[in-house]
């Protein structure tokens, strides 16, 4: 009986690690963490009887301790709670599904508890990478990869040399807005924005997807996990998502990893690494399909991009002021604060602002994400 703690239990890849769950039999959920939606946790905690569930806000905890007054659950709060169901004793693989920094402090300590980490938030990485990988190499610890696009560079990387990879191929569907130019996008509103050709995600991730930023951050991403330079993962649209990402090696072989749009198949990778079993859904059928497509990504419109290769090629603190400009962009725009082409303009005056920290500490990290907070707010 494998042994997980999920953070971030009831998003979109929550959910579906816990779809997972419910399908294999085999797995053990000792720990939850969720954000505000209790409704849905205890649902959760009925259904897979955890012994710790956090939840962010201390209200929520409260209310939903007398939600599950009958259940002998552990009910806790904040960071500190989120730390507790990250190092509980008998978890083997914590899932980081939470969005946002706040999730960098429970991975560290997660790691240092010794628990694999099976890897959905970009942030952890994006940020902190040259403090994530050392630490988990330190303590034996893998990182398995759950975002589509990392989990197919891993699986392509199977039984080959990391010192044979000539570059990554990261693929990008391009999003809503693939083809259109940046007068078109000038009364983007919310609505339109959400609207994703292929995935079905949380509501962050795919205002982040239709500005490109969300491959931006993989790109940062990738460097950390695959130990390659920025310069080296190429970004190729694939506007159907059934390449999900390929390797290319030093003797121009290339490696791919192909499928159907389902974050399940990363997911139940990661949980039962280097084992693959079966999942039901929809299979490929390249008959049905025909054909793939490939274009070469629009930086000049979709300039978020250009800006992630740039704070990536700058490394230090840099990366920390794009992630978290684009956090709180992406959150006025969800809440209609600004207009959709304001997002990329707040991250280039936030990172133009910014004086650079080349190696920072987990504080200055968290320092540099409030400073860049303050800058936005105090915008006129």
């Amino acid at each position: 009986m494998k042994k997980i703690a999920i953070l971030g239990s009831t998003g979109s890849i929550g959910t579906q690690t816990l779809e997972v769950v419910r399908e294999n039999k085999d797995i053990k959920v000792l720990g939850l963490a969720a954000g505000s939606n209790i409704e849905l946790l205890e649902k959760q905690i009925r259904e897979f009887s955890p012994k710790v569930v956090a939840v962010w806000k201390e209200e929520k905890a409260k209310e939903l301790k007398t939600k599950i007054a009958d259940l002998d659950v552990r009910v806790v709060s904040g960071m500190d709670g989120l730390i507790e169901v990250s190092v509980l004793e008998d978890v083997e693989i914590l899932v980081t599904a939470i969005v946002g920094m706040i999730g960098i402090r429970p991975t560290v300590e997660a790691i240092r508890a010794g628990k694999d980490i099976a890897l959905a938030n970009k942030e952890t990485l994006v940020t902190a990478g040259h403090i994530i990988m050392p630490l988990a190499k330190e303590n034996h610890v893998s990182i398995l990869p759950v975002d589509s696009e990392h989990s197919a560079i891993f699986q392509s990387l199977q039984g080959n040399d990391h010192g044979a990879i000539h570059k990554i191929l990261l693929t990008a569907s391009g999003g809503p807005f693939r083809g259109k130019k940046e007068e078109d996008l000038l009364n983007i509103r919310v609505e339109d924005a959400l609207k994703h050709p292929n995935w079905a995600m949380g509501q962050k991730i795919t205002i982040d997807s239709s500005t490109m930023v969300n491959k931006g951050l993989e790109v940062i991403e990738a460097k950390w996990l695959f130990g390659v330079d920025v310069d080296r993962v190429q970004v190729v649209v694939q506007p159907q998502s059934i390449i999900h990402s390929m390797v290319e090696y030093v003797d121009g072989a290339i490696m791919a990893e192909l499928g159907t749009p389902d974050m399940k198949l990363p997911i139940q990778y990661a949980l039962y690494y280097p084992e693959r079993r079966f999942l039901p859904g929809e299979r490929l059928d390249f008959w049905s399909l025909g054909k793939l497509d490939f274009e070469k990504p629009d930086m000049d419109t979709f300039y978020g991009l250009a800006l992630a290769y740039e704070a990536g090629r700058v490394g230090g603190s840099l990366p920390t002021v794009f992630n978290a400009a684009n956090e709180l962009a992406v959150s006025k725009f969800l809440k209609r604060e600004i207009k959709y082409l304001e997002i990329i303009e707040i991250i280039e005056d936030c990172m133009r602002a910014h004086k650079n920290i080349e190696n920072p500490t987990l504080e200055e990290i968290f320092m540099t994400e409030a400073a860049t907070y303050e800058r936005i707010e105090s915008r006129r």
